[in-house]
This record gives C-alpha cells, structure tokens and sequence, in this order.
C-alpha cells in the first residue's frame, strides 16, 4: 500500500487556477511535512519561467524537452531556503496538456532526483533512517483533470515508481502548532595558514559544522520544562467535552541550553593552529517552526526547530559571504 497525502484544499484551487498560456506543461513544487502515518501538502508554487521561455511561448514544444531541470533545482534550492522549520519540499508536480506518457514520468522522476540532490547539498544535518524517505510526484491532466500520483524513494534511485492517494482537506492548517526560538550566536572560524587551498566557503563549512553539533547535543526546553522525546507534544493539556486534547496555544517557547564544558568522561586537548586571520559570527537568530497536530511527538518538535536553527544560521552566512565568495581572487581559488 503507498503513501497517503492529505492536501490542504486551497493547495487543489491553487493548480486549478494555473492557466498554462499556450505552453505544452507547467511545473512546480509541492511544499509540506512528513509523518510516519502520512505526509501533509500544505503549499504547491509554480517554478517561474525564465525571460528566455517567456518570449518563446508561441512556439511552445510538445515534448518535455525544454524542461530546463537545472533552473527548476535552482528554484527549488531558493524555496527550501525560505521555508520554517518542520516543512520541506515534498516533491513536485507538472501540468500537462497531454496525456501521461512515458517520457512524463521518466522527466519527473529525473526532476524528482534532482531536486532532492540540491536541496540538500548545503545542510548541516543529515536526515536519520527512521525518516521517511518517499517524495511525490504529480502528474495533471489539464484537459481532463485526471490526476496521477506515485512516490519515488530517494535511497533507491533505480527503484520504480508507487502509486500513493491523494487526498483533499480543508482547513488543514487550523490546528498546527508553531514553536518559537531565539538562540544568541557566537561562532569563531578559524582561518587556517596551513590548508591554503581551503576557500573561505569551505572554511566557513568547518566552523559552522563543528558549531552544528553543540545544537545538535543542546537540551532543548519547551514551555520551561525537560520532555521525554518519546512523550507526546500535547500531553498534559485540558481535553474538550469530546475527549480530544486540546491545546492551550497553538505557540510553543523553546529554549535551546548549549553545553559548555564537557563531562569529565571525556579527555580534552588543546589543538594549536596556525592561522591567517579568523572570522567571527555574531548576533541573534529568531527561528520558528511549524509541526502537524495529529499526535505529535516531543522529539518530532525538536527535530523541527534544531534544523530550523541550523538552516537558518547556514543560510544567512552563504547570503553574508556571497558577495565574497564571487570576488575571490581566481588565481587562489580551489575547488
């Protein structure tokens, strides 16, 4: 039996409403949350055609073959970058004015392949086993509004293609619940003399992977209190005449307690480094991050708002650096 997706109604009016102008097919990311049970769609947004494509739209091709996968993978890294913790590119999907062909689905499942590579070329967290591991793909037929939906996993680039329910709910976002976190910043990167082959790109990508374990290991307070990660998020909330618990606020503090010393289990040495200068990143990060109500777990919140950090963090310095990063001198630039 395959994946089950349950879409917020809005996202279905929103691939209704996209008109395809003349063009042979559209395509977009579907953006959401995964679950054990089920994945949640709460988002699709189209990925906006280049000037280029633009003017050539009156001799628009019948094949795929101008699906410029380079540029929709760059849109979907943009996408990713702007999302809060907990949600995620789901996968993608493609209007069609043909029926499904081969060609179709073998573009998708490239498309597919690739767009999960360049979401995750960047991060500073790896997802772990017990994580679901299946994205959708989403097939439309703008003549005929027949819809075809299937899952690839992303561990197995040669397995075949599942067939998975696609499901619409309204209201869907009425019940989530967010979780609000303020972590001060205060990471040193050494520059090392010695590796001088290292960009200050890699060299930041050290710094901030060694500053990504101390999140990693960090205790994390929701609400003031220490929970069991195996405890339900909304345990020990009031329960309505119905039975159903009922949060108080859909708002969660989190506070993120770093270690500062290490347990006198483990041995420490000092490491002496050479270095040519150093850079210093400083400030306040505000992350927030959004989880399903549908028996959430403690761990499941945390996890949301620990990679919210970590992106956040990793994100703003790419942005902070770019300008650097292109105006590296050529001659000492390695790859």
């Amino acid at each position: 039996m395959g994946r089950t997706y349950i879409v917020e109604e809005t996202v279905g009016q929103y691939l209704s409403n996209i008109n395809l102008q003349g063009k042979a097919f559209v395509s977009g990311l579907l953006i959401g949350q995964c679950s054990s049970q089920k994945d949640y769609v709460i988002l699709a947004t189209r990925t906006p055609p280049k000037e280029e494509q633009s003017e050539n739209l009156k001799h628009p091709k019948a094949k795929l073959d101008n699906l410029d996968e380079e540029w929709a993978t760059e849109h979907a890294y943009q996408v990713s970058r702007m999302l809060p913790g907990g949600l995620l590119v789901l996968g993608v999907f493609i209007i069609t004015t043909l029926e499904l062909a081969n060609d179709f689905q073998n573009a998708l499942r490239r498309l597919m392949y690739a767009v999960e590579k360049s979401i995750n070329r960047k991060r500073l967290w790896n997802f772990t086993e017990e994580e679901v591991s299946e994205r959708v793909t989403l097939h439309i037929c703008a003549s005929t509004k027949k819809i075809f939906c299937r899952t690839y996993d992303m561990h197995d680039p040669k397995g075949s293609a599942r067939p998975a329910d696609w499901k619409y709910q309204s209201g869907l976002l009425s019940s989530w619940l967010s979780l609000e976190c303020t972590v001060h910043i205060n990471i040193h990167i050494p520059l090392s003399a010695t590796s001088v082959s290292y960009t200050l790109e890699k060299n930041t990508k050290n710094g901030l992977t060694r500053w990504a374990k101390e999140i990693e290991n960090g205790v994390y307070l929701i609400n003031g209190q220490v929970k069991d990660e195996d405890c339900d998020l909304l345990e020990g909330q009031k329960k309505s005449s119905r039975g159903n618990t009922q949060a108080t606020s859909h708002s969660f503090d989190v506070r993120v307690l770093t270690q500062l010393l290490l347990n006198s289990d483990h041995r420490s040495t000092a490491t002496v480094q050479i270095c040519s200068g150093s850079v210093n990143l400083k400030g306040t990060v505000k992350c927030r991050a959004y989880i399903h109500s549908s028996k959430p777990k403690v761990k499941d919140a945390v996890q949301a708002v620990k990679r919210d950090i970590l992106n956040t963090v990793a994100d703003r310095c790419e942005i902070l650096f770019e300008d650097l990063l292109l105006n590296e001198i050529p001659e000492k630039k390695r790859f």
